[in-house]
């Protein structure tokens, strides 16, 4: 009696210790990739067969039962974790939980709300169609004082953490916070002394943005076209052409390009564009701001083509430097052409 005692006792051990191997010890593989994605509207079947389908789990009994113990029901979509020999029991209780990872959204330079919808669309469960037509629709953005013009001004150039499943309405939210956070009482002052608001501050950024990469020549480019809004010229800006085409990749602006019908165009268009051409980056917002007060009216690339601009007063002492500069471009582009030749 005892023998058969023991023999049941260490069957039992051992049905106990399968079991907890089974839920305990690693179970699962990554050849689907190291996120596992549940999509919104997915039931626990759907799970189940995802986990399959892509070879994370070989059959889904083990994984019952490890949701029965757990009382996994409710399914809650998102972008999870998942590791090479992960247990049955910590993935269910991840799931449960509704424990996802959030996505890192790196925002860098983007020129149009085009732009941010595809790189969304790329990144979300929510498509760039969905992305756009939010941005596209004014109704929706009044209420943060904001229309599709402007709306790229709250695109702030930070990185953010984002839940996967985020909807295209909540996805603009977590921006507009950035933005408000960025514009403390000291930045609206700031702007206000400058008569502009902060996102004509954040527009009149992104031509600048898009005028150089100079640090240093960034606040005194804004004091150029500062001055020439306050005299109410025509700010003249380059960027303003190639964003009015929608041709970026466009070297140099010549005259024919100058008369495209456009808002945009500054060139036809007196004061600053309907909205940014660009996400400007915080520096170019704060050399805005902390731009110095100067007499500049002109300015031109330096003919060294180091990247800095020579700054004038007065149309003549502008032209002059122009020549120059147009003198070595076109010595540049000829030398170009005699190195390769079409």
């Amino acid at each position: 009696m005892k023998k058969i005692i023991v023999v049941i006792v260490a069957l039992v051990v051992l049905a106990g210790g399968f079991v907890g191997w089974k839920l305990f010890g690693p179970a699962l593989s990554t050849p689907g990739g190291e996120f596992f994605y549940i999509k919104t509207g997915s039931g626990y079947s759907d799970v189940k067969k995802e986990l399959i389908s892509k070879k994370y789990l070989k059959s889904g009994d083990w994984f019952d039962l490890a949701s029965n113990i757990l009382r996994y029901k409710t399914v809650r979509p998102g972008r999870y974790k998942v590791k090479k020999r992960m247990s049955l029991f910590r993935l269910v209780r991840m799931l449960r939980n509704g424990d996802q990872t959030p996505v890192s959204f790196v925002i860098t330079k983007l020129r149009t709300k085009e732009d941010f919808a595809r790189k969304a669309g790329s990144m979300f469960e929510c498509d760039s169609l969905q992305v756009i037509r939010f941005l596209n629709n004014n109704d929706s953005l009044k209420k943060f004082g904001l229309d599709s013009n402007t709306v790229i001004a709250a695109i702030m150039p930070y990185t953010y953490s984002i839940n996967w499943n985020i909807k295209a309405d909540k996805l603009f939210q977590k921006f507009y916070m950035a933005f408000q956070t960025f514009w403390t009482a000291g930045r609206k002052q700031k702007a206000d002394s400058l008569r502009l608001a902060p996102v004509q501050v954040s527009t009149l950024a992104s031509i600048i943005d898009e005028e150089t990469n100079a640090r240093d020549d960034k606040s005194l480019i804004a004091s150029v076209y500062l001055n020439r809004i306050r005299k109410g010229m025509l700010l003249q800006a380059d960027p303003t052409v190639k964003f009015a085409m929608k041709d970026f990749g466009l070297r140099r602006i010549l005259n024919v390009h100058l008369n495209t019908v456009s808002p945009y165009n500054t060139y036809l268009n007196k004061g600053l564009p309907p909205g940014p051409i660009c996400t400007p980056a915080v520096e170019t917002i704060d050399a805005v701001l902390d731009s110095p007060q100067t007499d500049y009216l002109y300015f031109v690339a330096s003919s060294n083509f180091d990247g800095t601009h020579t700054f004038t007063t007065n149309y003549e002492d502008h032209m002059k430097y122009a020549r120059e500069y147009q003198q070595a471009l076109n010595k540049r582009f000829d030398s170009l052409n005699k190195i390769n030749p079409k």
